[in-house]
């Protein structure tokens, strides 16, 4: 593809490149450049892309796109090389995403099962849906591994390309407050739009709540139709910024677009009325927790946006299953319970330990810890959630990254001062799960929170092995 095609539609303020030239491929980073390359420099968080336009020419760059360049370079000058990326990737692949009909899923907590619950029910109308989010990519009948909630632009018009070429006609994907800021889905049009929630998460990155809710509220400048969960304090600000149309939805507020009502929370699952004006359907979600009602309506708000029925929604509902590590249980050889969630925020663990306490006959046990170089404010507002709602409290390591794991344990202790049961202390988490399930007595249920679906912990940038299904298991064979 020529240079100049690439850059179709791209503001340019200057350029010493040959925009004839036949580029090979479009590369961000510069140690994947081949001969008759485009490297766009781009300027990132832990380092600038510019720093290493020397070293992309050295290795046979035809050209490079950046903001700024030497004498001698053959470089396109742009305003903003994050925003050009994602042009330039969308021209890459030919706006794929204009031939699939777009649903998105944004805020703190449920992007995952709601966007997982939206394809299921999708795909008992006949269509065949991609996926893009948290715990995997699915195209078609492929799955592939994912990186982050949202990729960067580049891969994920790839991704978009290689579900239209496997014949899929729609995409659901969570849609990072990350993404949003940095450009990733710029280019992207979503035909539904869904806000879930917001409570504290990834403040290292917004600094302020008020912040991090105007990134979420980007969504919905570039939707045709909108959902917003009325039950969430900044509902009404989040309505006043959308864009574009929007429904609202809520567990328990009637004046609503679509509500829950006689809902019944049962330890396999829920079950209630939606209703609708003009319509009402009984849906039954086998996840259980209340948090669960708020993920249905989500889904169904975002099939309704497309123009499915409200019935075909529940009746599609009653065939879903959970999602790995989302109040995952762990099969094991005991009168006790042992499950997985990804809770890692306050809300997060606040809503699984309740909706966990709701079907425990005897103790919570709660194993968890907090991510390193992330918000360390929520630190100690999770070590007092699970001091309040659990029984028994194992703190231990998480994802430690660059951090010391003992120095994020000591920041999450003074929230626990106050706790209604014992705190145990052990930063090995293999340990630490092992302890969990010594001290665990019939009726009890052990929760495992913060890794989820992630099969390994991070720790100075290098990821270990790690999947507490085998630790579980490895525990019961000894």
């Amino acid at each position: 593809m020529k240079l100049r095609e690439l850059l179709q539609g791209i503001e340019i303020i200057s350029s010493a490149a040959d925009l004839d030239c036949e580029i090979g491929e479009v590369r961000y980073d510069s140690r994947a450049v081949q001969p008759g390359d485009l490297f766009v420099a781009v300027r990132g968080y832990e380092t600038d892309g510019h720093k290493y336009i020397a070293g992309a020419l050295e290795k046979g760059a035809a050209a490079v796109v950046c903001e700024e360049a030497g004498e001698g370079v053959p470089a396109v000058l742009v305003e903003n090389s994050r925003a050009a990326l994602a042009d330039i990737a969308c021209n890459r692949f030919d706006h794929p995403s204009r031939k699939l009909t777009m649903v998105g899923v944004t805020g703190t907590n449920g992007k995952t099962t709601t966007t997982t619950l939206v394809k299921h029910i999708l795909e008992t109308k006949g269509a065949k849906v991609g996926l893009i989010g948290t715990n995997e990519n699915i195209i078609g009948d492929e799955a592939v591994p994912a990186s982050r909630t949202t990729p960067e632009s580049y891969e994920l018009q790839a991704l978009f390309a290689r579900m239209v070429e496997a014949g899929c006609t729609h995409c659901v994907m969570e849609v990072s407050s990350h993404s949003l800021v940095l450009d990733r889905v710029r280019g992207v049009r979503f035909q539904s739009a869904v806000f879930t929630n917001l409570t504290q998460d990834h403040l290292d990155f917004h600094h302020t709540m008020e912040e991090y809710r105007k990134a979420k509220a980007l969504l919905f400048s570039i939707a045709d139709k909108g959902a917003i969960n009325l039950d969430d304090p900044v509902a009404e600000k989040m309505l006043a910024d959308a864009k574009c149309p929007c429904m609202t939805y809520s567990a328990g507020r009637s004046e609503a677009d679509l509500s829950a009502q006689n809902v019944n929370l049962r330890a396999d699952g829920v079950d209630f009325i939606a209703v609708r004006t003009g319509e009402l359907a009984r849906v039954r979600l086998g996840i259980p927790g209340q948090f669960s009602v708020s993920n249905a309506l989500s889904a169904i708000s975002a099939c309704l946006l497309l123009g499915l029925s409200l019935a075909d929604c529940a009746a599609a509902l009653r065939t879903a299953h959970g999602v790995k590590g989302r109040i995952e249980v762990v099969p094991t050889p005991t009168d006790y319970t042992v499950l997985i969630d990804y809770a890692h925020s306050p809300d997060g663990v606040d809503n699984i330990l309740r909706a966990v306490r709701g079907f425990t006959k005897g103790r919570v046990i709660a194993l968890f810890g907090c991510g390193g170089d992330r918000d360390r404010t929520k630190r100690p507002k999770m070590g007092a959630i699970a001091a309040q709602l659990a029984d028994y409290c194992i703190v231990t390591s998480d994802n430690p990254r660059t951090e010391q794991p003992e120095a994020i344990i000591d920041d999450i202790m003074p929230g626990m001062k106050d706790a209604r049961g014992p705190v145990d202390r052990i930063c090995d988490r293999r340990e630490a799960i092992f302890h969990a399930l010594d001290i665990a007595q019939p009726g009890d249920s052990v929760v495992l929170m913060g890794k989820g679906h992630e099969t390994y912990q991070e720790i100075n940038h290098v990821k270990h092995h790690m999947d507490e299904r085998e630790i579980v298991a490895e525990y019961f064979k000894k």
